[in-house]
């Protein structure tokens, strides 16, 4: 690259980063085109090397592809990705990352995503993937990962959202689920992996997700979290998963949906983050980024168009996201999926505290 080139690059980078630019325009076809090219591409080395969580990445492609309108079944190939997702269900009951690969919590609900997505739930052994889920729990109401022990409150998430879209969320002991995680609640209204960890966004979702599919938003300190959030908005207008940290486009979704889930997804600045998303955005190939400049992947594609769908920043006549169980709002009604939300209009004791909690100073953003 000649020095022309190199400062022609450190320019479009630095505007990329500046806050007071404005963003280019959104461009679903190109990651279209990019998420049907990713799934194509077997022979890549990206392929290769994220064998242990091809069915998740399934799931995040399937559902962008849906939240962009595109017919996602047609163009990525549903009845394969139905056999793919089958064939990772294992004699115990669970599902591996890929074919062969030993039962994870996680890749249990990716692949029972997957099959959601697809109208193929009745396609598994859903009996053996209910009790798979349900034997581990833990005597505290936990959840381990797989049968190595490994506890985290992701695990939570993941057993009963998991278990809600088989219809069995009755095989776990819900209130012992619900008393875990709210014993993992911080000083400061966030949540950690375990108790005493520290509060992360990522961690927040799969714990408020969890509560509110047991229904016990009750145990939510909601303005303290929400006011906990909300400071995760940068001054590049994206949002971090916790205190002094760079901000990605994942926590776009991460934290809007909390926001959602709770009534506050008017405490952020809206503008600001969809504008920080679209600069995330890889405009000649596709794909969108964790960072203006960065290179994209799937993940990112995904929680940053899902994050844009909580903003009501897509263009069109698109389906929704269910901030809860992460599916297309169709998809989740489909199947009578329930889960308790606070809606923005019952939020206004919220919108007191933070005011006063600000000293009476500037409004909440709108």
């Amino acid at each position: 690259m000649s020095a022309v080139d190199e400062a022609a690059a450190a320019l479009a980078y630095a505007t990329l980063n500046d806050p007071t630019q404005p963003p280019p325009p959104f461009a679903p076809e190109r990651h279209a085109a990019y998420l049907k090219r990713v799934a194509a591409d077997a022979g890549a080395l990206e392929y290769a090397l994220t064998e242990y969580m091809r069915v998740s990445g399934v799931y995040w492609g399937l559902t962008a592809m849906r939240l962009l309108g595109r017919d996602a079944a047609a163009e990525l190939g549903g009845p394969a990705l139905v056999e793919l997702a089958r064939g990772c269900q294992n004699a115990d009951g669970g599902f591996g990352g890929a074919r062969g690969h030993d039962s994870h919590v996680l890749y249990t609900l990716s692949a029972l995503q997957v099959l959601a997505l697809l109208g193929a739930l009745d396609r598994c052994d859903r009996a053996a993937a209910a009790a798979y889920v349900a034997a581990l729990q833990q005597p505290d109401g936990s959840f381990c990962g797989d049968r190595w022990g490994e506890v985290d409150t992701r695990f939570s998430y993941c057993a009963l959202a998991a278990l809600a879209l088989l219809g069995r969320l009755g095989d776990a002991d819900v209130g012992r689920a619900a008393a875990f995680v709210d014993a993992c609640r911080n000083f400061d209204g966030g949540y950690g992996c375990a108790p005493g960890a520290e509060s992360h966004a990522g961690q927040v979702f799969c714990c408020v997700g969890a509560l509110a599919i047991a229904r016990r938003l009750d145990l939510v300190d909601r303005p303290l979290l929400c006011w906990w959030l909300a400071e995760r908005q940068c001054d590049s207008g994206g949002l971090n998963g916790r205190p002094e940290k760079q901000a990605d486009v994942c926590y776009s979704w991460w934290i809007l949906s909390v926001l959602r889930m709770l009534g506050a997804d008017h405490w952020i600045d809206g503008a600001r983050l969809r504008s920080f998303i679209l600069k995330c955005q890889d405009l000649p190939d596709g794909g969108i980024a964790d960072r203006p400049g960065n290179c994209p992947d799937v993940f990112h594609t995904f929680f940053g168009v899902g994050g844009l769908s909580l903003l009501g920043a897509l263009p069109g006549d698109r389906p929704g996201i269910d901030a809860v169980f992460a599916l297309p709002e169709d998809v989740v009604e489909s199947l009578g999926l329930e889960a308790q939300t606070v809606p923005r209009n019952d939020a206004s004791l919220l919108d007191a505290w933070a005011a006063e909690r600000r000293g009476g100073g500037a409004a909440i953003v709108k």
